[in-house]
C-alpha cells in the first residue's frame, strides 16, 4: 500500500508563494504518474497538475498554468508543487495523488489515480 503525505501548506497573501511536498512511501515510486488537487469549500475536487514518471513532462490546469510548477524527486520518493503569484482564488485544500504503473501518464482525471493523501490546507488573504 503507498502512502502518501503533504506538507507545505499555510496562509499567504495574494501574490505570495508556498512550496508543497508530498512525499512517498511506495519503493516503485519512479513509475507512478504524480499530480496535484485541490478542492475549495463547497466545490468539487479539481485537477491541478501532473507530471510523467521521469518528471520530463508536466501537465496544468489553465487556472494556475504560468504560476505553478510540479516536480518531482525519484531518488527521495517525492513530488512538488511550486505555487507563486498566488490569489485567494488559490485557496484550496490540495491533495498528492498518484496512479498506479498503469495508469494514463498527465491525466487530468480524478479516476486514474489510485492513492491520495489527507491533504494541506493553502489559504490566500487578499
Amino acid at each position: 500500500q503507498v502512502q502518501l503525505v503533504e506538507s507545505g501548506g499555510g496562509l499567504v497573501q495574494a501574490g505570495g508563494s508556498l512550496r508543497l511536498s508530498c512525499a512517498t512511501s511506495g519503493r516503485t515510486f519512479s513509475m507512478y504518474p504524480m499530480g496535484w488537487f485541490r478542492q475549495a469549500p463547497g466545490k468539487e475536487r479539481e485537477f491541478v497538475a501532473a507530471i510523467s514518471r521521469s518528471g520530463g513532462s508536466a501537465n496544468y490546469a489553465d487556472s494556475v498554468k504560468g504560476r505553478f510548477t510540479i516536480s518531482r524527486d525519484n531518488a527521495k520518493n517525492t513530488v512538488y508543487l511550486q505555487m507563486n503569484s498566488l490569489k485567494p482564488g488559490d485557496t484550496a485544500v490540495y491533495y498528492c495523488a498518484g496512479g498506479l504503473p498503469s495508469r494514463t501518464v498527465l491525466s487530468m482525471v480524478r479516476g486514474e489515480y489510485d492513492y491520495w493523501g489527507q491533504g494541506t490546507q493553502v489559504t490566500v488573504s487578499s
